[in-house]
């Protein structure tokens, strides 16, 4: 069905660019090129007319570069997914095109089963936002027909829940945690981050917050939560803009929060945020076990440690005997160092749980942006450590749109 075809709009200021790009995609059954742009103005304004599925964007134009004018579609039309074409292979470029909102970067002249894979990939994305944009538009105005209800605090959406866990300890959760959540923080998508991990909780330390409030201050009265009360509480993390809770200060503090008022608190936050990532310990408290329940993704850690190996296998097993379905987790291995012979995919076929994402080893940016008390994405989010964290975020947002298709699809049965 045409409906069904990925719709592209091409944007580049040379002719035979265009034109070679439109042949080599003419023969593809399931693309459509609606239209082209010869400048950055230009296609901002026709992905506003045509409303594409992909733009294939040239990153150097003479009017407004390709960074740029993503940065414009993005924010106009979210949906859009913009795959990037650059004769540079520059990982300044790349990471620029990231933090612009860019889906993908190619080199120029792409090849052409590269191209239509990623034209593809982004087709994908562009049609999950637009069904799952769909959804909410309805749902809010079910809610706005309804009423809207007498709190007037009744969002049409709840936010993801994404929980850090690893059942090794040392292995990064909080580093990953923290670095995840500025990640995934923007205008469109605000991110708070928890910390679950109530007697010795390190989330204040990686972001230079100490002696601030903290859960302990809400758990007493989760059943008569206000905005306003909430908003007092948390942090506001200014270099970052994400909103932080915070441990206790004091172990001895963590007996006086149930694993009800946690959960009952994390679900408040899920009200106010897109996204609220949970940090944990690798102790299977009730408290962390209640955040298995209410997550929508688990983001289970290890390393190339035997150890911290054998522990993902048995917390698997584990999710398993819960009844936990295990497309809601994403494995993820950090402080990859390529010179050891423990790989990923080693790794994966031995649990078989494939190895989502690989976070590079990097023991001076880590260290150094922990004691710092900055974390590193703010300031070293260019190196491989922070690619790294970028590629975790993209997991993360591509699974949480893959299981709400599913559950959308086995809701219809």
């Amino acid at each position: 069905m045409a409906a069904d075809k990925i719709r592209i709009l091409i944007v580049d200021d040379i002719a035979e660019t265009r034109e070679n790009i439109r042949k080599l995609l003419q023969f593809e059954s399931d693309v459509d090129v609606v239209g082209a742009a010869r400048s950055g103005k230009e296609g901002i304004q026709l992905a506003q007319e045509l409303d594409p599925d992909v733009v294939l964007m040239d990153i150097n134009m003479p009017d407004i570069d390709g960074i740029t004018a993503t940065e414009q579609v993005r924010k106009r039309s979210p949906h859009v997914q913009v795959v990037i074409l650059s004769v540079q292979s520059d990982q300044s470029y790349m990471r620029r095109a990231m933090l612009a909102g860019a889906r993908d970067f190619l080199n120029k002249p792409p090849l052409g089963d590269e191209l239509i894979s990623a034209i593809r990939r982004a087709g994908e994305m562009a049609h999950a936002e637009r069904a799952k944009n769909a959804q909410q538009n309805f749902a809010a105005s079910v809610v706005a027909g309804a009423g809207g209800g007498s709190s007037g605090f009744a969002p049409a959406h709840k936010g993801k829940i994404i929980t850090i866990y690893s059942p090794k300890g040392g292995t990064g959760c909080t580093t990953l945690a923290v670095n995840l959540a500025i990640t995934l923080n923007n205008e469109d998508t605000r991110t708070a981050l928890v910390d679950a991990n109530l007697q010795f909780g390190d989330v204040a330390i990686f972001v230079n917050e100490q002696g601030k409030n903290a859960i302990i201050e809400l758990a007493p009265r989760v059943d008569e939560l206000e905005q306003e009360v909430v908003d007092e509480i948390l942090i506001n993390h200014s270099a970052s803009g994400v909103r932080i809770l915070t441990a206790p200060q004091r172990p001895e503090y963590a007996e006086k929060i149930s694993a009800e008022q946690f959960t009952k608190v994390v679900q408040y936050l899920q009200r106010m945020y897109a996204y609220v990532v949970v940090d944990t310990s690798h102790i299977l408290s009730d408290v962390v076990l209640s955040m298995f329940d209410v997550s929508d993704v688990i983001v289970l850690v290890t390393t190339q440690e035997i150890p911290a190996i054998k522990n993902a296998r048995l917390f698997l097993d584990l999710l398993q005997t819960m009844g936990i379905n295990k497309n809601r987790v994403i494995f993820t291995m950090n402080r990859y160092d390529k010179r050891i012979s423990i790989t990923p995919e080693r790794v994966s076929e031995n649990l078989k749980h494939e190895v989502s994402v690989t976070i590079p080893l990097d023991e001076k940016i880590a260290i150094t942006a922990v004691n710092r008390g900055v974390p590193f994405m703010l300031d070293n989010k260019s190196q491989p450590i922070g690619r790294g964290i970028f590629s975790l975020a993209e997991a993360v947002r591509g699974r949480l749109i893959t299981l709400e298709s599913e559950t959308e699809v086995s809701e219809r049965r």
